[in-house]
């Protein structure tokens, strides 16, 4: 099958060189949906692009997702199939998860040894956590109702196409929170004289990692990082006004929302300690992925059946994934697949000299026909 894995790779570069950013997507929902309908494959277009395959008599249907946009990061890398938009570039390889779905779809309008419906949702906008609710919004698992379903991510540093999830949380939240202090600025050699918002915000950089250290358990995982600390002081002002931005990843609903009532109150604290205002904005941008065990089990038997490596309980990853709003819906597993353990293949995510590897495009098509089969087995 050269002429497939050939194809497969020609269509990954063409997705490569023209990424687009989240809600931005038209020249890649275009492509995607002209390759289904190609295919011969019922297609919907909308908030994203769904591709319906339908075979036996089967009422049960899965959904399997793949996701599309790119980031605002500048390519690198000097090959030939790097990216023609100066500025975007598919660093996270959602160009070739896309491609590998498309694959499947191949595979399965080609040969429907299956009994049932396969719905395939090709999703904007995951980088912003916005894409996924996007599409139910639009009424996508009412006018496509699915039993299951799956997503994967690629895994740099990790053998080409080994599979591995977990049942239970497989990805953490990400929620973002803003810190607003007010007080009364001044000149820098009379602090007495005002109320200046330095020093408490540099207190409560540090109090904030006291949260995870001495509120949650050992065991949480949490985290809690500022990330950016703005003020309105100059050369011998002192501000008056101070903004802190930050972030927290939390395994669990019931840490992230414990987190959130710290952070208030230790806030809320540092305020009246030093007599200045301060407000707090805390919103989740994404939810905990919690993988259905009976989804997470069936991923595992697909590999073996294929003779992939693979690992049915490794250790949930702290970046945070917008499946998750699919798997909050219906039973779902969300799993990583090995990209590779060297050069621009074992690049870290969102590095400006990453790529997805092309060696994984036909293993993961295969994978995702192989599950398909196995959930929807004719003549049962």
């Amino acid at each position: 099958m050269a002429d497939f894995a050939h194809r497969l790779q020609a269509l990954r570069h063409e997705f490569h060189q023209n990424p687009e950013l989240g809600f931005q997507e038209e020249w890649t929902k275009a492509r995607i949906a002209r390759h289904l309908r190609d295919l011969g494959i019922e297609t919907h277009e909308g908030v994203g692009v769904v591709g319906v395959l339908r075979a036996g008599n089967s009422h049960k249907a899965i959904g399997i997702r793949a996701d599309f946009d790119a980031l605002p990061i500048t390519e690198l890398n000097e090959f030939v199939h790097r990216s023609r938009n100066e500025g975007v570039m598919h660093a996270c390889g959602h160009d070739g998860h896309t491609t590998m779905l498309l694959g499947a779809a191949e595979l399965l309008a080609k040969s429907p040894d299956f009994d049932g419906t396969v719905v395939l949702l090709f999703q904007p906008n995951e980088e912003h956590g916005l894409g996924a609710q996007a599409m139910i919004d639009e009424g996508v698992l009412q006018n496509f109702p699915i039993d299951e379903v799956y997503g994967l991510h690629n895994l740099p540093g990790e053998p080409v196409g080994r599979i591995s999830t977990r049942e239970g949380v497989i990805c953490f939240s990400e929620s973002l929170f803003e810190i607003t202090i007010k007080g009364q600025g001044g000149h820098a050699s009379m602090p007495q004289a005002g109320r200046e918002t330095m020093t408490p915000a540099a207190e409560l950089v540090l109090a904030l990692q006291t949260i995870v250290s001495r509120k949650l358990p050992p065991s949480s995982g949490a985290v809690v990082s500022v990330t950016e600390f703005i003020t309105d002081g100059q050369r011998n002002v002192l501000p008056g006004h101070t903004l802190l931005k930050g972030e927290v990843r939390a395994a669990s609903p019931e840490h992230r929302k414990q987190v959130e009532i710290h952070l208030r109150q230790i806030a809320e604290g540092i305020g009246v300690s030093h007599g200045v205002n301060v407000s707090v904005e805390f919103r989740t941008e994404f939810i905990e992925a919690i993988n259905d065990a009976n989804a997470a089990s069936h991923v595992i038997e697909a590999a073996k059946a294929m003779g992939l490596e693979h690992d049915g309980a490794r250790p949930s990853m702290t970046f945070s994934e917008d499946f998750a709003n699919f798997a909050a819906q219906v039973p779902g597993c969300f799993l990583l697949i090995g990209n590779g353990t060297e050069g621009a293949h074992a690049k870290p995510l969102h590095a400006a000299d990453y790529d997805f590897n092309d060696e994984l495009l036909e293993t993961g098509a295969r994978f995702w026909a192989e599950l398909a089969k196995q959930r929807l087995p004719k003549g049962k």
